[in-house]
């Protein structure tokens, strides 16, 4: 007997051990396609971090931040990546949504312009034309972008231009000015060099929050825990990324087709800008401000409309976040 309780207890300890804890299946929604402002989730996932923490992470290509918000609304995905003015909206319309972490700190709206078509700023912008997609979130808001600048809201003329042709209708002045997001501004310092003229919607006084992180109401109460262990890896994910870039884009590339490498990196520099701003340098990477908040949710309220009010504070919430970890400004470029 006791021989077999020996060959019993050898037998036990060279089984491998079972998991404590089952991984569970996660899903994370994409705005769009995957690039450099994603590329943390998969650099994360690349080096095990959401396994080590029971997260079977599946990464969705995303078709918008209108649908992504919607579908973390409806709880067909616990978390998802949408521009936070959208997913205002979406709760506005019954979405189940919280936003837990801020990815653009800044606005990406940015105006951009040919000096050599006679603009030089947005004084000049009457009696333009405007390319860009009809339902474009900066033509929505240019009432308040004008307001901002001090110019009537009915100066322009607005011409619509598909989201890859924008640079080409500014080339062949089919337009005199495109919108576009910030993060794209190389490819345009490439084409145009000298002649380019830029303007951030940040540098007239209006900053809404960009992309971020959501997760679905319902699933945050359900499963605490886990979303807090998600939104500390994704957070240590990005200032891995803020560190060095490279293997991050490394993990990203692998993944995604098509991508070019230098655009990627190039982008990546004007992300960082993006993620940079008085909270997420001093509170925590990826913080979101209840001031900031309101002013988001009074200028949708304004320029997009809110369905069904509610107290924006039920929107967002910063409980989750690594307070030791904090966005260093010293790796953005000026």
């Amino acid at each position: 007997m006791k021989a077999l309780r020996i060959a019993g207890l050898a037998l036990a300890l060279a089984m491998p051990a079972a998991p404590s804890v089952a991984a569970e299946a996660v899903n994370l929604v994409l705005n769009w396609t995957p690039t450099a402002d994603h590329s943390p989730f998969y650099y994360a996932k690349s080096q095990g971090w959401y396994e080590k923490a029971g997260i079977d992470l599946t990464i969705e290509v995303g078709k918008g931040s209108g649908v992504s918000s919607l579908k973390v609304g409806s709880g067909g995905s616990p978390f998802g990546i949408a521009d936070l003015a959208t997913a205002l909206v979406a709760k506005s319309k019954g979405a189940d949504v919280v936003a837990l972490m801020s990815i653009y700190a800044n606005t990406g709206q940015t105006f951009y312009w040919l000096k050599s078509y006679g603009v030089n700023g947005p004084k000049d912008f009457p009696n333009h034309k405007i390319g860009n997609p009809p339902g474009d979130a900066s033509r929505v808001m240019w009432p308040a972008f004008a307001k901002a600048a001090g110019i009537a809201p009915d100066s322009v003329n607005f011409v619509n231009v598909g989201p890859t042709a924008k640079i080409a209708a500014l080339k062949s002045h089919t337009v005199d000015i495109i919108s576009d997001f910030y993060n794209e501004h190389d490819l345009k310092v490439i084409e145009f060099g000298a002649d380019l003229g830029f303007i951030n919607w940040k540098d007239i006084g209006l900053n809404p929050y960009g992309n971020s992180l959501i997760v679905n109401g319902a699933y945050l109460q359900k499963n605490p825990k886990l979303v807090e262990e998600f939104v500390k890896i994704s957070q240590k994910a990005y200032a891995a990324c803020v560190a060095d870039v490279a293997p991050c884009l490394k993990a990203l590339l692998d993944q995604a087709s098509g991508l070019d490498k230098e655009n990627q990196q190039r982008q990546w520099e004007r992300i960082k800008f993006l993620m940079t701003d008085e909270f997420t340098t001093t509170k925590a990477l990826g913080w979101i401000d209840a001031e900031r908040m309101k002013k988001d949710y009074e200028l949708v309220q304004t320029y997009f409309g809110m369905e069904k009010p509610f107290d924006v504070n039920t929107a967002f919430s910063v409980k989750m976040l690594d307070t030791s970890i904090k966005m260093d400004a010293s790796k953005v470029k000026k």
